[in-house]
């Protein structure tokens, strides 16, 4: 991760998205019907969703994009970020003509309970990760908040010896006592809001969403654990 302030005004922090953003209107929008009522608006359309991780593509590309890649996806929420993001890598290095392996491993960290982060954080997927020895190694994940998640698996990496290690964000949220660095690439700096959909859940739901979704009240309610 970068040592850079969240709001800090720099070009490479991502898309803010300002406190009181009230998002898009619902109705502008296609999502599944039986969520009516579940969200409250669009605070990131699909379109400009995908439009932004090809520009994390050709960023990643150019500084560690060199013959072998090795993709630590995050799951279950880096899921759908993990597969556009080596999509778009895999179509860059080969309109580039650069000869670039690409190789995901995966990784599931479980720190919440309904829409709040707990202290437990329990690392779940493959005790061995040799193959990351010596490797440029990227860390994807969806959705950064207080940040104590991703500093846990970056300790963990280290671990295995790798040559680099940098991490790509879809989502930085601004929280108190949030992140004190970005990760190395940033999709989205958005407020301290609960949002669902392009794989990000709420206990389970929502993940079929195209956009990115804020949850309504009665949302939370409906699907508390």
């Amino acid at each position: 991760m970068t040592d850079r302030p969240v709001g800090s005004g720099r070009k490479e922090q991502g898309v803010v998205i300002e406190e009181g953003w009230p998002g898009y209107d619902l109705e502008l929008f296609n999502y599944p019907e039986h969520y009516r009522g579940d969200i409250e608006s669009v605070l990131i359309p699909h379109g400009v969703i995908m439009n932004r991780i090809e520009c994390l593509a050709r960023d990643i590309l150019e500084e560690i994009g060199h013959d072998t890649l090795m993709v630590l996806c995050v799951l279950k929420g880096g899921y759908k970020f993990c597969a556009d993001l080596v999509d778009f890598i895999k179509a860059q290095s080969h309109s580039t003509n650069r000869k670039l392996t690409t190789r995901v491993e995966f990784i599931r960290l479980k720190s919440y309970m309904n829409d709040r982060s707990t202290e437990d954080l329990h690392i779940v997927g493959p005790e061995d990760l040799s193959m990351l020895k010596g490797k440029n190694v990227l860390i994807v994940e969806a959705i950064v908040d207080t940040g104590k998640t991703m500093k846990a698996l970056l300790q963990h990496v280290e671990m295995f010896q790798p040559k680099a290690v940098k991490v790509a964000g879809l989502l930085v949220k601004r929280v108190p006592n949030g992140p004190g660095t970005l990760p190395d690439y940033v999709g989205f700096v958005i407020p301290n809001r609960f949002v669902v959909g392009y794989a990000l859940d709420y206990n389970e739901y929502f993940r079929d969403l195209n956009h990115i979704c804020v949850i309504s009240e009665t949302g939370k309610l409906k699907y508390k654990v």
